[in-house]
């Protein structure tokens, strides 16, 4: 599984190469940098490949700052599952509704992600998740398409970004190339390829590969595509 967690390390640094582009060129209209924390707060799904990536990082902490952030995920988690009993070890969202998902993810949630320092910084900032780096800048690629056109409110406030081709990327490509790293990385763990796996962050501190693949197999529904 490390060979193929380094590869998607590199398919990440690949989005941070962008982001830092970005920031070389118009960097007087971008506040996200390393150190904000703005937006590092509630809970949004990521995928199961990154949860794993995720867990390479966390797992080169210190055990005594380990032990304290995997008490603040267990209680994150024990919280969601008082509200949705269906929410459960190994903690996966796809076999809850997509229409209930708002209700497990509140847009208004402002609790701090329990990776965050008392700082404000992110302590696996190197194994952060796909959508940590993506966020800020809408995403469209370099065809023109617009795969997502919100950003951080807090950037471009004076100028609509989605004027500045040279904020575009080819994003199409790189999302084909992350799935197939994750149909992989499910065929190596589950047996069978899948299209989508998503959990939470404090889920994936508390969740491992034999979990995943004694308890998983044969119950995706929902989102998961095989």
């Amino acid at each position: 599984m490390d060979d193929l967690l380094e590869r998607y390390g590199i398919l990440l640094r690949e989005v941070d190469s962008w982001f830092a582009a970005c920031l070389d060129r118009h960097g007087d209209l971008i506040a996200c940098n390393r150190g904000c924390s703005s937006c590092c707060r509630g809970l949004f799904d990521i995928t199961l490949l990154d949860a794993l990536y995720l867990r390479q990082g966390f797992d080169l902490l210190p055990d005594r700052v380990k032990l304290d952030i995997r008490r603040k995920a267990l209680s994150r988690l024990h919280g969601i599952e008082e509200r949705w009993p269906r929410f459960s070890e190994p903690w996966l969202l796809n076999p809850i509704p997509e229409e209930e998902w708002d209700g497990i993810m509140p847009e208004d949630d402002e609790t701090p992600c329990v990776l965050l320092s008392e700082q404000g910084v992110c302590l696996v900032y190197e194994h952060r998740p796909m959508t940590c780096r993506l966020n800020g800048i809408p995403l469209i690629d370099s065809s023109g398409e617009e795969l997502f056109d919100d950003w951080c409110t807090m950037n471009f406030i004076d100028q609509d970004p989605r004027s500045l081709p040279d904020l575009r990327h080819p994003f199409k490509e790189l999302f084909a190339q992350e799935l197939l790293l994750f149909r992989e990385m499910t065929t190596r763990i589950l047996g069978t390829a899948h299209n989508e796996i998503d959990t939470l962050i404090p889920a994936a501190l508390c969740m491992d590969a034999e979990m995943i693949a004694h308890l998983c197999q044969g119950e995706h529904r929902g989102r998961t595509t095989r």
